[in-house]
């Protein structure tokens, strides 16, 4: 989420500033992706649950992916709203 907001990444709102309390950093993992990740936790799904936009199964909030040399490549795709 920081490396979006710092790059001006459209749509990233993260108006808590990554507390895990909006939802507004929400974002879809591409499918070829959603392996490379930890599952969400109780607390992150249940956020989810509020997105203004469709939750699918790929749906992450990007405050709660933690950047690594893993993650190298990680491709993520923000939806049309976050309100």
């Amino acid at each position: 989420m920081q490396v979006a907001r710092s790059h001006g990444v459209a749509g990233i709102e993260a108006e808590c500033g990554g507390a895990l309390s909006c939802g507004t950093c929400h974002v879809y993992v591409d499918e070829a992706d959603t392996g490379r990740l930890a599952v969400a936790s109780e607390q992150e799904s249940d956020m989810l649950d509020l997105v203004a936009a469709e939750r699918k199964a790929t749906s992450r909030l990007c405050c709660q992916i933690e950047l690594s040399d893993q993650l190298d490549g990680l491709v993520l795709h923000v939806p049309e709203t976050q309100f």
